[in-house]
């Protein structure tokens, strides 16, 4: 059974997906990696040059390698995963899900030193974009999660030691 993080930038998604392979010595996928490996280049050069649609394209591909090939692994989700249904149906066919939350303070604290991240809404202030996608994706990420964590006010491997105490108990890993 592989472990799926989800959320919204910020939350903690590679950094807890770290600690968790660490912890129970398995191998990780970090989705915008094998993206960026695919495609030869890095997420923000891919929406630039090719816009957003066609990193959801390079996403979808990956999504049906990764989630056809992992086993007992944590799988670690770029934010947007969500917006296609047929993702997270192949990553729910070997895996449990884990939604990954934060407080918007934090959320915009954690992002706004990430200047790297290719902006998702381009008419918005940064702030702005980061309240209108949240809200907008928020419906679907509880709707593919199987359990929701909260990052807001706990050290990342506090919330890995909880996300591994919550399989265990459920018998998922």
């Amino acid at each position: 059974m592989n472990i799926v993080l989800i959320g919204y930038r910020g939350t903690g998604k590679s950094v807890i997906s770290k600690m968790l392979a660490d912890i129970i010595h398995c191998q990780r996928y970090c989705l915008d990696d094998e993206i960026a490996k695919k495609a030869g280049k890095s997420i923000s050069e891919i929406v630039k040059q090719q816009g957003w649609e066609n990193f959801r394209e390079i996403e979808r591909e990956v999504v049906e390698r990764v989630s056809s090939e992992a086993r007992s692994s944590i799988i670690d989700c770029g934010g947007g995963v969500i917006l296609d249904d047929r993702n997270v149906t192949d990553l729910k066919r070997n895996g449990k899900v884990a939604l990954l939350t934060s407080s918007f303070e934090k959320i915009i604290h954690r992002v706004s030193r990430d200047l790297i991240r290719p902006p998702l809404e381009a008419a918005l202030s940064f702030e702005e974009e980061q309240r209108k996608v949240l809200i907008e994706r928020d419906p679907k990420y509880k709707a593919a999660a199987d359990c929701i964590f909260d990052t807001s006010h706990l050290k990342p491997r506090q919330i890995a030691i909880k996300i591994i105490e919550h399989f265990k108990k459920k018998d998922w890993i």
